[in-house]
């Protein structure tokens, strides 16, 4: 992500305009969770193997992105979406997320079995937010740190207002709502050798090469074994993806690694810089960081900064 300069006509600085909030307060738990790239890329593995159970986005996906070709571009381009609507400025936000939508509106065709699909449906857009939402979440509490059951709550309630500015009319407050979604949708859940291909993708190393290639097999299996048994069962995602100790440990690692070492050209140290924080507020300790929201009057409720 530090390669691209702009998208979708925003020059991305996250340091800028001095003082711009974003739709994310910096004691919410999302900046806490997508601080952390571990998560990030276990998580956002995950919520493409959920999102490709469902044959109408897989081949959306498939058939009108450039991932299968341009893996690396596809995942910076989709972790710079994501980052803005957290960190960035507002009006980066809603330019942003108004550009992806209008690449979507012109997304659409047919599934293999003849299924005609629009990547702008309700029932799709709702599932892809769920999925991120889900993914995040239980990536961060699996491989980085145990998120409260409080927590996981005001996580899902800070993403909704985000999620509506992408045309999402319905988002999980809890992961009993999540997994009433999947429910709802498993009936079309099939297995498919795109999904492989994607893992295969994803093992490769394409999308992250500078890291070490255990990781990469790690980062697979860490998606997989999120996945709730029923979407692993109708994927076929068989044995040859289950995580070993060594693996989990290896994220377990990175994971913590990765949220104790700020990345000061990363979006959570600049977004931190632009509210008037220090760069490293993100990583120092929940009470140094409600101490320093009180300083600056950004603390937005008691039970939010808690130590």
């Amino acid at each position: 992500m530090d390669e691209m300069t702009s998208y979708l006509g925003w020059k991305m600085d996250f340091t800028q305009p001095a003082g711009d909030p974003a739709y994310l307060a910096p004691d919410s738990v999302h900046w806490r969770i997508y601080k952390n790239p571990i998560a990030l890329a276990v998580g956002g593995v995950a919520a493409v193997l959920l999102e490709f159970a469902d044959a109408r986005i897989r081949s959306g996906v498939w058939d009108h992105s450039t991932y299968k070709v341009d893996p690396i571009g596809r995942s910076k381009r989709t972790g710079v979406a994501a980052m803005v609507g957290v960190y960035g400025p507002q009006s980066a936000a809603r330019r942003v997320i108004q550009g992806v939508s209008n690449m979507h509106a012109r997304v659409g065709g047919e599934t293999p079995k003849g299924e005609a699909y629009q990547a702008l449906d309700v029932e799709l857009l709702d599932w892809v937010s769920a999925t991120a939402a889900y993914g995040f979440l239980n990536a961060y509490d699996r491989f980085v740190a145990p998120v409260s059951e409080a927590d996981k709550t005001r996580f899902y309630a800070e993403g909704g207002p985000v999620a509506r500015l992408y045309g999402v009319q319905y988002s999980p407050a809890s992961t009993a709502d999540f997994l009433a979604m999947m429910q709802k949708l498993a009936p079309r859940f099939e297995p498919h050798p795109i999904v492989e291909e994607f893992l295969g993708i994803i093992e490769s190393g394409q999308a992250a090469p500078s890291a070490p290639k255990v990781l990469h097999r790690a980062l697979a299996k860490g998606a997989v074994s999120l996945l709730p048994p029923l979407v692993r069962e109708k994927l076929a995602l068989d044995a040859r993806y289950d995580l070993t100790l060594a693996d989990k440990l290896a994220l377990k690692l990175a994971g913590a690694v990765a949220d104790r070492v700020p990345d000061l050209k990363g979006a959570p140290c600049q977004a931190s810089t632009r509210l008037g924080l220090p760069a490293d507020f993100l990583y120092r300790s929940r009470a140094a960081q409600a101490r320093l929201l009180r300083e600056h009057g950004l603390a937005s409720s008691p039970a939010a900064v808690a130590a």
